[in-house]
């Protein structure tokens, strides 16, 4: 890993930070730097900008719900966690899936879903990799690792912003 890179930046939904490995982003969330540093058990040196994934968060949190879709993510995790996450950035922003529902598009046993949903509690990279997405059958909101009145923010503001091309 080179020189890790981190900034944060004030949200309607909280102090929101991001770190990055030369372009890619390696950690996010709701939380200071240090704090994602520390899940990363690596040094993160602070900047102001870390270009690309800076503008793709500004345009974010000001209403373009799609500007983290091509952002290259990366986190250490199994073969099964992976396959979670990538799946999880197949969900349309504005939309929501249950935990059943990724279960079975991921080809998993229906017991299965309580893996799913631990995948997403490792998620290093939320809400890039948006486990906030996957919500419960009946639709309460499950869990979140930031916290459900961030995950409710997160939803009500891709379900009422209007998707940019």
């Amino acid at each position: 890993m080179s020189t890790l890179t981190g900034t944060t930046t004030t949200t309607p939904a909280g102090d929101f930070s991001l770190v990055v490995d030369d372009g890619t982003v390696v950690a996010a969330g709701f939380c200071p730097v240090s704090d994602l540093a520390a899940r990363l058990h690596a040094d993160v040196a602070i900047v102001d900008d870390l270009g690309p994934p800076s503008r793709a968060m500004e345009q974010y949190f000001a209403g373009d719900i799609t500007a983290f879709d091509d952002l290259p993510v990366q986190q250490p995790g199994t073969p099964h966690q992976q396959a979670v996450w990538k799946a999880l950035r197949d969900i349309p922003s504005g939309e929501t899936v249950t935990y059943g529902e990724l279960t079975a598009r991921l080809g998993l046993a229906p017991g299965a879903s309580r893996a799913v949903g631990s995948a997403c509690g490792a998620n290093l990279v939320a809400p890039i990799v948006p486990c906030h997405r996957v919500v419960r059958t009946g639709g309460g909101l499950g869990g979140y690792y930031y916290g459900l009145p961030t995950k409710q923010w997160l939803l009500d503001h891709e379900s009422s912003t209007t998707r940019l091309l």
